[in-house]
Parts: C-alpha cells; sequence; structure tokens
C-alpha cells in the first residue's frame, strides 16, 4: 500500500532517509527491507535533502479536503517556470497565487528553473524571471540567485540526481530502457495520423528480456529511459477541481522520463524535485491536471508520499481567447517600461479570478493574503480586462501619494523622470527639490494614473519655464499688463501655506476690477503666460503647484517679452 509508505529523517543527519512500507497484508508496520528496491532507494537517499511537509496518513488518499492545511505542517510551495523568455501575466498569476498561500500560512515560496530543454532556453532569461518576481514584490524565499537548503535551483545543475532517480526506476521495473529510433517513432506518428488517431508510442520496449537489453547496451545503442504506465489509477483530490483521476495508461504510451542525452522530462524532473525539496502543495496551471495522475504513478513507483494538488483555472483575454506570448503587451517588462505599480498588476489580476473574499478594486498585497482561500477558487477560467489597468493604477498611486512613507520613494522616483526627460532643459534645478516635487504629488493625486503622466508633455510647465510673447498674451486681453500687475502683487503677499480654493476666490475678485476682460478670458491668458498652453489644471492649482515667487517671475517673463 504505498499510500501508507512512512518516511523518518534521522535527527544527525538530516540528509539521511530511512523508508519502511506497511505490509497491505498484515498491517503490521514490519520493514521490506529485502524487497528488491530496497538497495536502489539506499544508494539515492544520501542525496535527498527534505524538509518537514504533511504526509497523508493511512487511508486518507491523496490528499485531504481543499484548503485544510493541518496544524504544525511545514508549508513549502514552488513556482518553475521554464527560462525559455520573459515571465508573462499568467506565470505572474500562478507565482501570486503560491506566494500568497505560503505567507497564508507561515510557509516557504521557491523559485525553481525547468530548463531541462536547453535548445528553447533564452540567455538572461532565468535573472529576468527573479528580477521581475522582485519587482512585483514577491520575491521567493529560496531560490538560484538566493541559495537555499535544498539547492541548486536549476534542473540543469541536478541531472545526476535524476540520474540516480531513473536508476532506482530501472531496478524496481517500474521504468525501462527504449532502443526505438526518431525513424521508427516519426513512423509511428505518421501512421496514426494518416488513421486519425492519436500518436502514441506502441509499447514496444517494454516487453524486451532482460539478454535483449544487455545485447543492445553491449551494442552500445543509444536508448531513453520510459516509465511504465499501469492501468487501474487512484482518484486524488485536487484542492480546486474536487475528486478526479484520468485513466493515462488507456490513451498514452509509456512517457519518457529520462532522454538520451541526461535531461529528464518534465515528468520525472518535477517529481523528484517536488519531492527533495520538500514541497507540501503543488499550485500550477489547470494544462497539467491531466498529467497529475500520471506524477502520482511516478509518486507510487518510488515509494514517495504526494503533496497536495491544487490546479489554476486559466487567465484569458476579455473576449476569453488564450493570452499569447505573441501578444507583446502581457509581459512584465512591458508594464514596467509603462509605468504600471506592481501593486496595481497584482490587484487587477486577482480582481478577475477568484480565491479571495471580494473583489473590490485597490487591494494591497497584504490584503490579498488576508482575503485568501484556496478552497474558493472555482474552476472558470479569470476574464482579464487589461482596458481597466489604468483606473488600478490610478487607484494605487491615490493610496501611495496619501502615504508619508510611499510618498518618499515617489518624489524619488519623479526626480530621476523629469530628469530623465527634461536634463539640459532645466533652467532652475530648484524644480528637483523634494517639497516641490512633493507638493506637485499632492496637487495632482488622483488626476493622474502614472507616475510618468506628470513628465509628459502637458506637465512640461511644471518643469521648464515656458516661452510666450507679449503679442500672444494682447491677442487674449488688452488689459495683460493691469491683470499682470493685479496676479503679481496677490501673489507676493501668499505665503507657503496657499490653497487653489483660497487663490480661486483672490482671482474672481481681482476679475471683478477689469473694465473689459471676463473671467474665462483672463484664466485663459493666465494659463498661457504661466504654462505655455491652453489646457490644463485649473490656474489656481498651477499657480500652488509653482508656488508664488516662480508664478511672479513667469508673468514678470510674460509682459517683458
Amino acid at each position: 500500500m504505498w499510500w501508507g509508505c512512512r518516511r523518518l529523517a534521522g535527527r544527525a543527519n538530516p540528509d539521511a532517509i530511512i523508508r519502511t512500507h506497511v505490509c497491505a497484508e498484515s498491517h503490521a508496520g514490519c520493514a521490506r527491507t529485502g524487497s528488491s528496491m530496497a538497495p536502489a532507494l539506499r544508494r539515492v537517499g544520501p542525496l535527498l535533502r527534505v524538509a518537514p511537509r504533511w504526509l497523508a496518513p493511512p487511508g486518507a488518499g491523496v490528499s485531504s479536503q481543499a484548503g485544510d492545511v493541518p496544524r504544525g505542517a511545514g508549508v513549502r510551495v514552488r513556482f518553475a517556470p521554464s527560462p525559455t523568455g520573459f515571465l508573462h501575466l499568467g506565470g505572474l498569476r500562478t507565482a501570486l497565487y503560491n506566494y500568497i498561500f505560503a505567507r497564508k500560512h507561515q510557509g516557504a515560496f521557491i523559485l525553481r528553473l525547468e530548463d531541462t530543454d536547453q535548445s528553447r532556453v533564452v540567455a538572461g532569461a532565468a535573472e529576468g524571471i527573479e528580477d521581475m518576481l522582485d519587482w512585483a514584490g514577491i520575491p521567493p524565499d529560496e531560490s538560484p540567485h538566493k541559495g537555499g537548503p535544498v539547492g541548486p535551483y536549476q534542473q540543469s545543475h541536478r541531472l545526476e540526481l535524476y540520474k540516480k532517480a531513473s536508476e532506482v526506476l530501472l531496478e524496481n521495473g517500474a521504468a525501462y530502457r527504449c532502443f526505438c529510433t526518431p525513424q521508427r517513432l516519426e513512423l509511428l506518428k505518421k501512421d496514426a495520423l494518416r488513421n486519425r488517431q492519436t500518436p502514441r508510442y506502441d509499447n514496444r520496449c517494454r516487453h524486451l528480456s532482460s539478454e535483449q537489453v544487455a545485447e543492445k547496451l553491449a551494442q552500445g545503442s543509444d536508448y531513453v529511459v520510459r516509465f511504465r504506465l499501469k492501468e487501474g489509477v487512484e482518484p486524488f483530490h485536487d484542492l480546486v477541481y474536487g475528486w478526479s483521476k484520468h485513466e493515462v495508461a488507456t490513451v498514452e504510451g509509456d512517457p519518457v522520463i529520462l532522454k538520451g542525452d541526461g535531461f529528464p522530462t518534465y515528468h520525472l524532473a518535477n517529481v523528484v524535485d517536488d519531492h527533495h525539496m520538500g514541497i507540501s502543495h503543488v499550485l500550477r496551471g489547470t494544462e497539467w491536471l491531466t498529467s497529475t495522475s500520471k506524477h502520482l504513478l511516478i509518486y507510487r513507483a518510488f515509494g514517495w508520499d504526494p503533496p497536495r494538488f491544487g490546479h489554476l483555472p486559466l487567465l484569458l483575454n476579455k473576449d476569453g481567447s488564450k493570452l499569447s506570448k505573441r501578444q507583446g503587451d502581457i509581459f512584465l517588462e512591458h508594464f514596467v517600461q509603462d509605468g504600471c505599480l506592481p501593486q496595481a498588476l497584482l490587484d487587477i489580476i486577482t480582481n478577475c479570478g477568484s480565491g479571495f473574499a471580494g473583489n473590490q478594486m485597490g487591494r494591497t498585497l497584504e490584503e490579498l493574503i488576508l482575503e485568501f482561500d484556496v478552497g474558493s477558487i472555482t474552476t472558470h477560467s479569470a476574464l482579464l480586462d487589461l482596458d481597466k489597468l489604468p483606473e488600478f493604477n490610478r487607484i494605487h498611486l491615490v493610496q501611495q501619494i496619501g502615504d508619508a512613507r510611499l510618498r518618499q520613494k515617489l518624489v524619488m522616483e519623479l526626480q530621476m523622470q523629469v530628469e530623465q526627460v527634461y536634463g539640459d532643459r532645466l533652467v532652475d534645478r530648484e524644480v528637483l527639490e523634494k517639497n516641490y516635487v512633493e507638493r506637485v504629488l499632492l496637487l495632482r493625486k488622483g488626476h493622474i494614473n502614472r507616475l510618468k503622466n506628470l513628465v509628459a508633455p502637458e506637465y512640461s510647465y511644471l518643469w521648464v519655464r515656458p516661452s510666450v510673447s507679449r503679442e500672444q498674451l494682447q491677442t487674449i486681453s488688452a488689459e495683460l499688463d493691469e491683470i499682470g500687475k493685479l496676479v503679481i502683487g496677490l501673489m507676493e503677499g501668499q505665503t507657503a501655506s496657499v490653497t487653489t480654493e483660497g487663490l480661486n476666490e483672490d482671482l474672481r475678485g481681482l476679475q471683478e476690477q477689469m473694465r473689459e476682460t471676463e473671467y474665462s478670458s483672463m484664466m485663459k491668458l493666465l494659463r498661457l503666460a504661466l504654462s505655455g498652453q491652453q489646457q490644463g489644471p485649473s490656474v489656481a492649482e498651477m499657480m500652488v503647484s509653482l508656488g508664488p515667487r516662480e508664478v511672479c517671475e513667469r508673468i514678470k517673463k510674460a509682459l517683458s517679452n
């Protein structure tokens, strides 16, 4: 009874693993040390470093009820992407759910890179994935960069472990060497397609005798290692989809688990690594749901207790179409360059899905962790509407501007952006002073959805003085000089605590002293003098942003040009 396997770790040597197997006949717990599997297990045992994790009690099946995390269990989850390109929104969502689950249960979040398909590995992608997780605010506790107790965390650096594991399966009969040539496999595929059947391996080499295998090995024949699928798989309880099982042996041929170049396939590597890294829960995309029965057979062949599985429904476009890597706007680098806040991105990809108590906009990561319940994730696909992202970003920007600590980070970021965009055009370096930049942020709070909006051309007046001639202003009002003198007099009497509301009242009072100029014309004139633009924030807000001294300087310059 493989579900009854017990594992004991010696305290003096955490790498030493002793396995005993409960006999199905007597339930007496007798150790089957004489079994054919025991020598192979003893050899691979010292390679394993297993962190504490929940083990299903005998008779409990593969997992308990959805969301039932045993008290005292060491929750360990992993995000295991392939470094074949940039991290995209679908990958971020999977990583986020794992991170939240780990934090919810005071566990560990692990980044593992599955780079066994070396032909698809993109240079720099591995580093880029971890950088993007850091940017998003969900950094791993253990990773290729940070290291950890069960490393290395990159599968291409763990080949010896997979080799040892495949030897275990070869010795206990759960796997076999396959000598079929690529040409024969291609013929099998073409024949199946011609007959309108799903291509599958015909399991020819599983019937080779030990003598035939030895002869081929002696001849130096190339081979791969295949896992021997069995019928009669046991059902497992998925944390999202409930009870499930897939009779893989009836629809698939025996899968390759170790390729001829010594690299494992996903099926072997993910089982071996999840076990050796002590993974307690596997939260991954629903595309792996049908493969889970196959993976559970591999766990059974090793005599290992599997983790609990939860398969996350797809993240789709708002029209129900699949997110495609050919869509350039689904990669995280795109959102970074576009000035998106990571908090807004985390908010929108969870808002469109399930697993949380509510779906209101503006939730912080801390609130997401508090509200998360894996048992409430539904099987419905999540429809992502990126047209709503600017509003999500605006809400989170308002929150950060309103927080004194976070606002200081925004001030520094905006200072850098102003330097980058305007550079040598910054005649007056005082516009980079902290108090000035902070005042701009507070006045524009709620009006912008990205920090970079403030360095766009329509806000250039905040950082550089406009070039406006006297003639331009006189076309708006012949009372240019009177208006200028009155406004200068008004601003010279203002203090640093001047408000938009107060200035609005004062400006209306000034307009009443004009003989010919209406209020709207006076505002148009002042807006042009202060910003060189005909549209923008209210004139009073412009004056408060620029400050009394700068307002006077700009009006004097306009009058003299």
